[in-house]
């Protein structure tokens, strides 16, 4: 990785802890230790961190501003001087200024992690490979849940997301790989 990498973490709010308490079904629960690691790695060594947050307006919606689900996980959460982005959409580079700062930055590669991977990691990455970012997704701490409604697990969905990201957008990686180098 060169000094043109930045790790970002993509949505580490309480209402992932909230869901996994719930009893919904989890891959990664784990992430957030995961990324705690990772996050002391990043700042140890100087290298940028960036944090995403997902807001809604409504005053009643779960990830309004001021509720208690909104708020970043303790071991995730940014410390002074990290940039926030609050995004109201699934991507991160979506109304929020993001694409301008990294460039700003210098900054053409992105480490990913964070949740959910079916929606706004996805999202992220995404939009991030068609901005012309060179883009990874740390696999192991990416969060993921099932879709009840549908049937559907949250491996299934975390493979076959993972699968199309390294189809065409992103390079999979894990944290080991990152630490190692």
């Amino acid at each position: 990785m060169t000094t043109k990498t930045a790790l970002l973490v993509v949505d580490m709010q309480m209402l992932m802890l909230d869901r996994i308490a719930q009893g919904r079904d989890c891959l990664n629960a784990d992430a957030p230790d995961r990324l705690a690691t990772l996050l002391a790695d990043f700042r140890a060594e100087g290298r940028p961190v960036i944090h995403v947050l997902h807001h809604e307006p409504d005053p009643a919606a779960e990830l309004h501003a001021d509720a208690p689900a909104s708020q970043p996980i303790p071991q995730t959460q940014a410390v002074p001087g990290e940039p926030v982005f609050i995004k109201h959409t699934s991507s991160a580079f979506a109304s929020t200024g993001l694409e301008r700062f990294l460039r700003d930055a210098g900054i053409t590669d992105l480490a990913v992690a964070g949740a959910v991977a079916g929606f706004c990691v996805n999202s992220t990455v995404r939009a991030g490979a068609d901005l012309g970012f060179r883009m990874q997704v740390i696999r192991d701490a990416v969060m993921g849940f099932d879709l009840p409604a549908a049937g559907l697990s949250a491996q299934a969905i975390f493979d076959v997301t993972m699968a199309h990201l390294a189809a065409d957008f992103a390079r999979l990686v894990d944290t080991g790989d990152l630490l190692a180098g």
